[in-house]
């Protein structure tokens, strides 16, 4: 635990210094003025006074006990002064010098150095390379930041210093203020998972704001992170993308993985709010502070224009919410409280002669209505609008069950506003979109934090026969699985496969086509072929014998031509499958993350449209039906635009198949089922082709 980090009772200073521009000045001037409660001990061997507080030599001359120490010299004096916070019985280190492995060779020789030191003496590390802690319960700022924040509902969390002195002035701005305040930087000990466990339980923390540039433990911090949303709202700004694993280009799941996609689906697994820029951050960190969660996407919107009404309305559509119509009930409510020339619909349009009673009236009534989730307030400058007295009259009528934030528009004649707004609690922004953002990060966080209950399926399987499959693969180095040897370990995990065998005969291919039955297809197989279609290396639909030696001895006259060097293992002539829909199911294994699951549509919504999406391995039964949801051609899976529905089930359970099986085998690296034929209900999809790839085994050392 870090109480001796956010908690100390006693803290000491080493480089303490009385030079201006020095950092153990400025550190020194945020201990003392931060008005901390206990001992401030501040070390320097030029000794003296500082600040009215006597200056020790050295840390052992202070004769009682330090909590935490703080350290403030050149990187090359880092290890000594952590030697003295061992020997003092410290909990908790300090390191803001820069110098380490962020510079080089030498730097990084040092931090592991200073690693040991603080594992051997029991000493949690934060830094070196960082900004410091601050925790305003307690009036501590042990950091060099130019300001001490005011106490508040954020806490910020940052790799960067200079982006956590950022945070907190923007904090302070919007009226939020800081319950706490931590700079990791390069993480030696101290990192992201163990700052997020201590914050999950913090009753003075309501909202936790993130930037963050890698994650050192990719498992850990899922599950820190799963367990801090369950109790608050994370909102997490990522920088610097990592490449997802290993890919083979002939894979779509591995193409479309691309760099960032392991960590959108590690955040969506810990229902984390991800934030794509430094402004969304804080748009979404203040709505959720100071507004509760939405209990559905039903916005409705109010404005005194009919401009602003169609930005808000488009604003809300495009982010996949809902504008709900009113009610006969609350329309007639509506009526008798707003104007003549209002517009009463959603969005209402109040009318250029709104008067602040209306929208206090509107809010009411609107808050009341079971059918509403959400209110967006917009208002743009008119000739009769009253920004101050319509700020008093919202900010009177909320309440704790119904969201309300708000969207001012304009510039110096709505500027007044925008501080009472900041002071009163209530969310604005200068634009619909950006509002509308707020409440869509809103609902997708009480959404997630309203899921059933984590379950995960274990199928019935036969796990011996891919191990043996992986291990005589792996022994002799040939690591990618074509379709006939990927099919027998989807039919060990409980696929279906259509039956077929390999040949090298026309005439056993006629004799095995007349035995599977009619019609059939012929694929070639070959480690060296990996497209076949480009090659004219699969035809479909024969439905005689003669038609399959001829398809035969043509499809081996054109490989001859077209790849005269390729390794033929034979072809593989199947039964050919039932009609259906063309899905993609597949998986990459990330580094950091593990196995990430993809489904996707085929055909041109994977080539074109790359409409696909991901989520971690293990899936529950609930995360693979939310996968096939979150893609754009869903409706065409429900029936929709003149196709038959399909077994949206029978997906899902396919999806937990592929789920068990990668992480039962850390060996597959990547896996692909393209395409799996899937029918209406009751009839189970078809594995038509498939392949996957095994890690090398271990070098012997």
């Amino acid at each position: 635990m870090l109480e001796k980090l956010f908690t100390p009772r006693s803290i000491a200073l080493i480089g303490a210094s009385r030079t201006e521009g020095k950092v153990g000045y400025y550190t020194m001037c945020n201990l003392v003025q931060s008005g901390f409660a206990g001992p401030i001990v501040p070390v320097n061997p030029a000794g003296g006074e500082l600040f009215g507080l006597k200056v020790y030599p050295r840390l052992a001359d202070y004769p009682d006990p330090v909590d935490l120490v703080m350290v403030a010299v050149p990187a090359d004096q880092v290890l000594a002064a952590a030697q003295e916070a061992v020997r003092k019985k410290a909990g908790a280190l300090v390191v803001v010098a820069s110098g380490f492995k962020e510079s080089g060779r030498q730097g990084r020789i040092i931090e592991v150095e200073l690693i040991e030191i603080c594992r051997k003496g029991g000493v949690r590390l934060l830094g070196p390379n960082c900004l410091g802690v601050i925790n305003t319960k307690i009036n501590l700022n042990a950091s060099f930041s130019k300001r001490s924040p005011q106490a508040g509902q954020l806490a910020i969390l940052s790799q960067s210093g200079a982006l956590c002195t950022a945070m907190m002035d923007i904090a302070d701005e919007r009226e939020l203020g800081v319950s706490k305040a931590v700079s990791i930087g390069n993480k030696a000990d101290i990192t992201e998972v163990d700052i997020l466990a201590a914050l999950a339980h913090d009753e003075e923390t309501r909202v936790i704001v993130g930037y963050l540039e890698d994650i050192s433990d990719g498992d850990k911090f899922v599950k820190a992170a799963e367990e801090a949303s369950a109790h608050k709202p994370v909102v997490i700004l990522k920088a610097g993308t990592t490449v997802a694993g290993v890919k083979a280009a002939a894979n779509h799941t591995g193409v479309l993985a691309g760099k960032d996609t392991a960590y959108g689906a590690a955040f969506k697994r810990a229902g984390i709010c991800r934030a794509d820029s430094f402004e969304a951050l804080f748009d979404y960190a203040t709505a959720l502070a100071l507004q509760p969660t939405p209990k559905g996407d039903r916005v409705l919107i109010i404005t005194n224009s009919g401009g602003s009404c169609t930005m808000a309305a488009d604003a809300v559509e495009k982010a996949g919410m809902s504008v709900t119509p009113l009610s006969d009930r609350l329309a007639a409510q509506l009526r008798e409280q707003l104007p003549s020339a209002a517009f009463i619909d959603n969005p209402i349009d109040i009318s250029a002669a709104a008067e602040p009673r209306h929208y206090a009236a509107a809010i009411d009534i609107a808050a009341a209505d079971p059918d509403i989730d959400s209110i967006l307030v917009v208002l743009a400058p008119q000739y009769m609008t009253e920004p101050a007295a319509t700020v008093r009259a919202i900010v009177a009528h909320l309440d704790d069950n119904t969201p309300v934030i708000a969207s001012f528009l304009g510039g110096s004649d709505i500027m007044p506003s925008r501080k009472e707004l900041a002071a009163a609690g209530l969310p604005f922004y200068e634009s619909p979109e950006r509002a509308v953002g707020a409440l869509k990060t809103m609902h997708e966080y009480g959404v997630w934090k309203n899921r059933p209950a984590r379950h995960v399926v274990r199928f019935p399987v036969n796990r011996r026969r891919v191990e043996r499959i992986i291990t005589r693969r792996q022994r002799t180095n040939r690591l990618r699985l074509g379709e006939v040897k990927s099919k027998d370990i989807l039919k060990a995990y409980g696929f279906r496969v259509p039956p077929g065998r390999l040949t090298t005969s026309p005439e056993e291919a006629m004799e095995i086509a007349r035995f599977i039955g009619f019609p059939v297809a012929l694929k070639i197989i070959s480690p060296s072929i990996v497209h076949k279609s480009d090659l004219g290396g699969v035809r479909l639909n024969l439905g005689s014998a003669q038609e399959v030696a001829d398809a035969f001895d043509l499809m081996m006259l054109r490989i001859n031509k077209h790849a005269p060097n390729a390794i033929i293992g034979g072809i593989y002539v199947e039964k050919m499958a039932e009609k259906g829909l063309e899905v993609i199911i597949g998986m990459t294994r990330d580094p950091q993350f593990g196995p990430m699951l993809m489904f996707g549509l085929g055909g041109i919504f994977v080539e074109v449209m790359k409409d696909v999406t991901f989520h971690l391995a293990p899936i529950t039964e609930n995360e693979a039906v939310q996968m096939l949801k979150s893609t754009r051609s869903y409706e065409l899976l429900q029936g929709k635009r003149g196709v038959k529905e399909v077994d949206l089930q029978a997906i899902a359970v396919a999806m937990q198949r592929i789920s068990q099986l990668t992480t039962d085998f850390p060996q597959i690296l990547d896996l692909e089922i393209n395409p799996l034929i899937v029918g209406e209900v009751g009839n189970e999809p078809v594995v038509v082709d498939a392949s996957m790839t095994f890690a090398p085994l271990p070098e012997e050392h």
